[in-house]
């Protein structure tokens, strides 16, 4: 598996206090200021991980607690709304299918999950966590088979446009289907992939898009399907390019895109830093994320963004 090595790291985002800054002005502008850079680093908080029991509500009128699973999170705590919106969800998911999956009679044009047959294949998964109807699961299935051949030898590596997103679909939903076979092969193909020096480091195309596939695969097979060791080393190089290009700057990762900064999801912080969130770091590599993500929420552009 290209990019490996490096070394296992402990303590996942452990919470800290938000760090306020100390003023001698009481004018109402330097009080604004403050109370904005308290509530920008509370936020910044909520994104790690909260490692309470989940809260499980009592029952509205007093009775058995709901069904567990997603079936049970949907029945909160409007049933019938949820059961509406449950079928409607589902209307609206064999639409999808028959737009682009029936009706190209099953035809590969495009395979990734942003915009093509992966992306289908993928709902048809989420609909078979929630509803448990193997149909859905099996056209997923033939789904991802439909798009690993249409992938087979292409350079893209990530979760959401490339070649990883099928493999590690592929497997979580070979895995469901009890054929350890297509399970092995889907890893074997995602164990080719290789992260090379020259890959950029962002969320659709880059190893940020990469690592997202890692994840995924630990989180629906095994913590232990991607080494630690690879994933923090992928992790690592993604954060070594950040404090490259910051340059001991304000904030503290930079990024570029074809010579551009960028400050959103699909090439920028935003999705770059979501991903690292989900990954062991070290404790100055955590340091860096989160104060990476309170120098974005402190500049905000008109437009919203």
């Amino acid at each position: 598996m290209g990019n490996g090595g490096g070394e296992k790291v402990g303590g996942l985002y452990a919470r800290q206090t938000p760090h306020r800054e100390t003023s001698s002005s009481s004018s109402p502008h330097a009080t604004k200021r403050r109370r904005a850079h308290g509530a920008a680093a509370a936020m910044v908080d909520r994104f790690f991980r909260n490692d309470l029991p989940d809260f499980v509500a009592e029952a509205p009128d007093g009775g058995d607690s709901p069904a567990a699973g997603l079936r049970g999170l949907l029945s909160l705590p409007y049933p019938r709304l949820s059961h509406r919106l449950l079928h409607a969800a589902l209307r609206l998911k064999d639409k999808v299918v028959a737009e682009t999956w029936t009706r190209t009679g099953g035809q590969v044009t495009d395979y990734t999950l942003y915009t093509g047959a992966l992306g289908t294949a993928l709902l048809l998964f989420k609909s078979f966590q929630v509803t448990g109807d193997r149909r859905d699961l099996s056209l997923a299935g033939d789904i991802v088979q439909g798009c690993d051949a249409a992938s087979l030898g292409l350079p893209f590596l990530t979760f959401i446009c490339g070649r990883a997103g099928v493999c590690a679909l592929g497997a979580v939903i070979a895995k469901h289907s009890n054929d350890q076979l297509l399970v092995t092969h889907y890893l074997s193909s995602f164990d080719e992939i290789t992260v090379t020096e020259k890959v950029p480091n962002e969320l659709l195309y880059g190893r940020a898009g990469y690592l997202w596939a890692c994840l995924f695969l630990n989180e629906h097979l095994s913590d232990k399907t991607i080494p630690a060791e690879h994933i923090t080393s992928v992790a690592k190089d993604i954060i070594k390019e950040g404090r490259k290009l910051s340059n001991k700057g304000r904030c503290p990762l930079m990024y570029e895109w074809h010579g551009k900064k960028y400050w959103g999801a699909a090439h920028g912080l935003a999705g770059i830093m979501h991903v690292l969130m989900h990954t062991e770091l070290k404790l100055d590599e955590q340091d860096d994320v989160k104060n990476t993500l309170r120098y974005m929420i402190s500049n905000r552009f008109p437009s919203g963004n």
